[in-house]
């Protein structure tokens, strides 16, 4: 018979590796950190190569020595990228455009969603599914039909083209934060309502003073994602702004069109007509907003996304 002789020391290590029941071992934290390091350097790799390229000066870029850490700082790649964009003109133009909506759109999709949850109403299945339906069928499909009523109304060129239908809960993958707010309003326990209903609160105050504070969740996810959604979108957004607004991205995808209007041949030596780092410095220059949105909020979204999901009494 084989007997186990415990030691100590090798007790201790046996510990420090493999870890025990209260913590985890010295390798499986090794193992989870590369994994983790390996995953986020996946997600990074494309942003720190654009932001990097972007920051190259000319000899650097024709330096096959040069890749990962330039010679120097150069900013002249984002001067001639902040003159392309007119970047201040258009930062404007599409702050406005994808924020304003994305206000209208977030508060009108938990009115629904709130209505759909909490009251019972003939066609109500009938309902949810023409709301399925909205996001199911690609709006490749139904952009004509669009285009055609907002050419009637006027609406072509003008910020309202994308203002009204948020509106009206038909903005941009609106059924999805519909279906947020339907979920979580289904699970806002009925005996605060009741409670409210005993004191003589109306409906709408129901609503603002009950179900909107414990929705605070999806209120967060459902901004944050819209936001990003109309800043991206363009091939709608081309269609319904083309003529009137411009935006950052729609300018970003005329890019090299305008770069040579504003630098037609004979202003700029032929390098400067084919570097890559000026559409590199204007590509970074579109998605800055984004990132600075998102790490500025970053602690709310993701305790939003993480109480979004959970189901009350």
């Amino acid at each position: 018979m084989n007997l186990i002789v415990h030691h100590p020391i090798v007790d201790r290590a046996r510990s420090l590796l493999f870890g025990s029941r209260a913590r985890h071992g010295l390798l499986f934290s090794i193992v989870l950190y590369a994994l983790l390091i390996a995953i986020g350097f996946v997600y990074l790799q494309p942003l720190l190569f654009m932001f990097v390229t972007s920051i190259k000066s000319p000899t650097d870029l024709l330096n096959p020595m040069v890749q990962w850490v330039p010679t120097e700082f150069y900013t002249g790649n984002y001067e001639k990228a902040l003159r392309v964009l007119d970047y201040s003109h258009t930062l404007v133009a599409s702050i406005l455009i994808s924020v304003i909506p994305s206000l209208l759109q977030t508060f009108v999709a938990s009115l629904v969603g709130y209505g759909l949850a909490r009251y019972r109403f003939w066609g109500k299945p009938i309902v949810l599914l023409l709301i399925l339906a909205t996001f199911i069928i690609p709006p490749q499909n139904t952009v004509i039909p669009q285009m055609l009523a907002y050419r009637d109304l006027g609406l072509l060129g003008n910020p309202l083209a994308l203002i009204l239908p948020a509106l009206m809960g038909q903005g941009y993958r609106s059924a999805i934060f519909i279906l947020i707010f339907y979920q979580g309003f289904l699970s806002l326990p009925k005996v605060l309502e009741e409670s409210a209903r005993l004191d003589g609160a109306s409906d709408l105050r129901i609503f603002l003073a009950v179900a909107v504070p414990t929705a605070i969740p999806a209120y967060i996810v459902s901004f944050i994602f819209s936001v990003v959604w109309y800043w991206n979108e363009t091939f709608l957004t081309v269609i319904f702004l083309e003529g009137g607004t411009t935006t950052l991205p729609m300018q970003l995808s005329r890019f090299t069109q305008a770069y040579e209007n504003l630098y037609p041949p004979g202003t700029v030596n032929i390098f400067d007509r084919l570097n890559e780092a000026v559409k590199m410095s204007g590509t970074f220059l579109n998605i800055l907003p984004l990132l600075l949105m998102y790490f500025i909020l970053q602690r709310w979204f993701v305790e939003s996304v993480e109480r979004t999901g959970i189901a009350g009494e």
